[in-house]
């Protein structure tokens, strides 16, 4: 399968980052679906999605309890953590993702893991 054949959503309350991972996994041939918000891809909901990657501080329900929420509704689902804030970090919850990836992204190493999760 091809990379268009994969639905990314991305969650980030930063509209500069939103705009740019957009950008990026647009230009290696996903679909994506960019929410400013963890409360708007909840009310949407997870049908469709292939991946999910998420910010950990969004304003009310963090990235942590957006994950929670993946899992419970969709557990195949992989989901990728990112943060640029080290006291957001809780190495206990580290390995209950499929991956976590510190600000600035390594943009080349998000769409390779990203890659491979989506095709495994």
């Amino acid at each position: 399968m091809g990379a268009s054949e994969f639905n990314i959503a991305v969650v980030e309350d930063d509209e500069r980052l939103l705009e740019s991972l957009k950008n990026l996994f647009e230009s290696a041939g996903y679909r994506v679906c960019v929410f400013a918000s963890a409360d708007a891809l909840a009310d949407r909901g997870f049908a469709g999605i292939d991946c999910l990657i998420t910010d950990i501080g969004l304003p009310g329900m963090d990235g942590y309890a957006l994950h929670e929420l993946a899992k419970r509704v969709r557990q195949d689902l992989p989901v990728f953590l990112m943060t640029g804030r080290e006291d957001l970090i809780d190495p206990a919850r580290a390995t209950q993702f499929r991956g976590f990836f510190r600000k600035p992204l390594d943009g080349p190493a998000l769409l390779a893991a990203v890659g491979d999760a989506v095709r495994s």
